[in-house]
C-alpha cells in the first residue's frame, strides 16, 4: 500500500511559474491549473498510489513565530493572478481523486510529518513525499521516500522521476536524514528567514558528520579546529539552539482525516466540466479517453 502526500502550495507555485501566459478565451489566468494538474496525474502515473492527499499551508504555527517573531516575514505575497486559480485548484483536487488536508495555523509541512509517521505505522505502507522541503527530508527512512523530479537527483538521463530514500538523502546532504535538522539549525534558512552563522551547508555536514551532531559539537567547541568557526559557534550558540527548534517537525497532531479515508478515487464527469471550463484541449481529450477507458474495464467486470 502506497500513500502520496503532496504539499500543494508548493506545486501551486512551482506550476504558476514553469508555464507563464496560459489563459482561456475569457481571459482568465490558467497556467497554474494546468501544471498543476498535469504534475498530480503524472504522479498517479509514476507511483500508482492506492491511498493520496495534497496537504495546504494554513497560517504559521504559534510556537514558531514565539520563538522567532520575523519566521518567514520575508516571504512574497502571492501573485495576484495565482489567487483565483489557487482556489480553483482545491476546488479540483477531490475531483482528482485527492483529499485536501490542511489545519488553521498549521503548515504542510507538519502535516505531512504527522502522516507520514502515522503511515509506517500501519502494515505494509510506503509513503511518499512529494515536496521541495528541506525540513520534510529529515523523515526519510525505510518508510519514507521523497518523490522527485529535478534532473540533479534522477539516476540517469532516461529516468523521468526518482524516490529518494535514506542513501540517497545521505548523499545529497552529506549526513544521514536524522542530522538534517542539525545542519539546518548551523546554516539557517533565508527562504524561512530563520537566519544562520556564517557557516555553509557544506561546512555545516562536515562539522555534524564529525562530532556526530549537534549536542555534541556545541559541548566540545574547544575541539573545533578552525578558530574563526569555533568563534562563530560560540558567538551564534543560542542562534542556533533557537533554530533547531524551529526546523523540527510536529510530528504529534491529531490527523484530521483518518488514513483509511484518502482512498484515491478520482470523479471523472464533474473533472471533465471543470477543466471544459479552462479549455485545456490535449488535456482534457486525455481525461476523456481514460474516463472511457476506466469505465468500459468496469463495465467488462460487471458482465
Amino acid at each position: 500500500m502506497r500513500l502520496l502526500l503532496i504539499d500543494g502550495h508548493y506545486y501551486v507555485y512551482r506550476s504558476f511559474f514553469a508555464i507563464p501566459n496560459l489563459s482561456n478565451s475569457r481571459g482568465e489566468p490558467t497556467n497554474a491549473i494546468f501544471g498543476f494538474t498535469k504534475t498530480l496525474r503524472l504522479m498517479v502515473k509514476h507511483l500508482q498510489p492506492e491511498l493520496g492527499a495534497v496537504v495546504w499551508d494554513e497560517g504559521l504555527p504559534q510556537k514558531r513565530v514565539e520563538v522567532q517573531p520575523t519566521y518567514k516575514e520575508t516571504r512574497k505575497e502571492m501573485p495576484t493572478a495565482m489567487i483565483p486559480q489557487l482556489a480553483f485548484i482545491q476546488k479540483l483536487t477531490p475531483l482528482l481523486g485527492f483529499r485536501n488536508i490542511s489545519l488553521p495555523n498549521t503548515e504542510a509541512d507538519d502535516l505531512m510529518g504527522c502522516y507520514a509517521v502515522a503511515g509506517c505505522k500501519q502494515p505494509q505502507m510506503e509513503v511518499v513525499l512529494a515536496t521541495n522541503d528541506k525540513d520534510l527530508f529529515q523523515l526519510v527512512g525505510p518508510c519514507v521516500k521523497v518523490y522527485t523530479t529535478a534532473k540533479a537527483d534522477l539516476p540517469s538521463p532516461k529516468d523521468a522521476f526518482a524516490l529518494l530514500g535514506e542513501d540517497q538523502v545521505t548523499a545529497k546532504w552529506d549526513v544521514p536524514p536524522g542530522l538534517i535538522g542539525d545542519v539546518l539549525a548551523l546554516t539557517g534558512d533565508s527562504v524561512d528567514n530563520i537566519p544562520g552563522i556564517g557557516i555553509g551547508r557544506k561546512g555545516a555536514a562536515a562539522l555534524i558528520r564529525e562530532f556526530g551532531g549537534l549536542e555534541p559539537l556545541l559541548n566540545n567547541l574547544d575541539k573545533v579546529k578552525n578558530v574563526r568557526t569555533r568563534e562563530k559557534l560560540a558567538n551564534g550558540r543560542e542562534q542556533v539552539l533557537q533554530n533547531r527548534k524551529m526546523v523540527d517537525l510536529d510530528c504529534e497532531m491529531q490527523l484530521p482525516v483518518g488514513i483509511s479515508e484518502l482512498r484515491i478515487n478520482p470523479d471523472y464527469p464533474a473533472l471533465i466540466a471543470a477543466l471544459e471550463k479552462c479549455e485545456f484541449k490535449s488535456l482534457l481529450q486525455e481525461v476523456r479517453d481514460e474516463a472511457a477507458r476506466l469505465g468500459s474495464v468496469v463495465q467488462t467486470n460487471l458482465l
